[in-house]
């Protein structure tokens, strides 16, 4: 078997088994444990492929944030649902917040030409500048370079100088009457403020984001409606 369709055969194996054995490897692809290992050891290189003591092996399970150039691919019928609900609640002469999130940017694609102040952190906004009577803000600070969006004291510092009528937020997760989540501690930091500094806040996500936990709860998440496709 040619050593690249091998390599694939196995993280095939890897995807559709939570934990494998080196050996069951090699008896499934009738190759000799030797090649397996240094196949593996390949793997790993390029791959999230973790070998574990006595043989075993297994994908590694990521748990920070996607990078956004992924995360832009999925549920998109969805984020189009929700994007089209969050623009139906923009009203002439707001002054709104948009988030970095994927969900969040789409709205710049279903947004009417109104007189309009839109603030974002999200530094792919560029690509998406299409009405003429708005008025464009992009926050400055730390470089999320993964998630296209700024972050950190810089950019609290500028969004403490404002006062929004909406803000339009993105999240990892949500657990009704509990909470939202976001990976990353600075990112829940500015979500809280923006949230103090708005008269209404909602969190766009899709239900695939339902009943998931990531690493920091937004702590006045109570002031928020959640939006999604349903």
């Amino acid at each position: 078997m040619i050593p690249e369709l091998r390599k694939e055969q196995i993280l095939k194996l890897l995807n559709q088994n939570e934990v494998m054995f080196m050996k069951d490897i090699s008896k499934s692809l009738n190759i000799s444990l030797s090649t397996t290992r240094r196949d593996l050891q390949e793997l790993s290189q390029t791959f999230p492929v973790e070998v574990m003591r006595g043989g075993a092996v297994r994908i590694k399970k990521y748990e920070g944030d996607d990078p956004i150039s992924q995360k832009q691919f999925l549920n998109t019928a969805q984020k189009v649902i929700i994007a089209k609900k969050a623009c139906a609640l923009i009203e002439e002469g707001d002054s709104i917040y948009i988030d970095a999130g994927t969900t969040a940017t789409t709205m710049l694609d279903y947004m009417e030409d109104k007189y309009l102040t839109v603030v974002t952190s999200s530094i792919s906004i560029l690509d998406k500048l299409n009405c003429k009577k708005i008025n464009y803000i992009l926050l400055g600070g730390e470089i999320r370079k993964d998630q296209a969006s700024v972050q950190g004291t810089l950019t609290e510092k500028m969004i403490s100088n404002m006062y929004f009528d909406k803000v339009f937020l993105g999240a990892n997760g949500f657990v009704e009457g509990e909470g939202i989540y976001t990976y990353n501690a600075k990112e829940a930091s500015k979500k809280e403020l923006l949230i103090n500094h708005s008269k209404k806040a909602y969190v766009l996500v899709d239900s695939s984001k339902r009943n998931k936990r990531s690493f920091m709860k937004i702590e006045n998440f109570y002031l928020c409606t959640i939006l999604t496709e349903e």
